[in-house]
């Protein structure tokens, strides 16, 4: 899927665009780029985290290694021109909690991209708010909770904005 990348803001803090962190290095010379990102899930919850995360968001289920697959769980990645460019990981937590306030946070390529994603999920009976779409400077975006109330942000760069605020454009 071409139109979904993790998103990961400027590592001084700015609210700038979304950098392509392949080419960039840390103080240090070396080179980081973000692997996954976890959220969690109560035992036995993995047809609502699929439902949500593959069917609503779209991006595709992976295996888990076997020596991680008898925790249960799942994970999902989107691909970009056959490297992958988001992953989730959605791990047992039990007792389960959600995360209310921290969260991944997916970039779509487009308007058109963000408000279909929008429709996805909302017909999957997910909650979803575009509340904040545009009080993050430079971005339109909505947030949605998957089935066990854990914050997804969606968001794609302004219309206004510069096309090299989306990796590979």
């Amino acid at each position: 899927m071409r139109s979904v990348s993790a998103a990961i803001g400027d590592p001084e803090g700015s609210t700038g665009p979304v950098l392509d962190l392949s080419r960039r290095q840390d103080k240090f010379g070396d080179q980081v780029r973000l692997h996954h990102v976890q959220v969690s899930m109560p035992p036995g919850g993995e047809e609502t985290t699929r439902r949500f995360y593959r069917d609503a968001v779209g991006l595709t289920e992976v295996d888990k290694p076997p020596s991680l697959a008898g925790r249960g769980g799942c994970w999902f990645r989107s691909f970009d021109d056959g490297g992958v460019n988001a992953e989730i990981h959605v791990g047992v937590d039990d007792p389960f909690m959600p995360a209310k306030k921290a969260h991944p946070a997916l970039v779509v390529e487009s308007v058109a991209a963000l408000e279909a994603m929008a429709h996805r999920i909302e017909a999957g009976g997910f909650d979803l708010s575009w509340v904040d779409r545009e009080t993050f400077e430079g971005y339109i975006r909505f947030h949605a909770r998957d089935g066990f109330g854990n914050r997804l942000e969606v968001l794609t760069p302004h219309p206004s904005s510069s096309p090299a605020a989306v990796p590979g454009s």
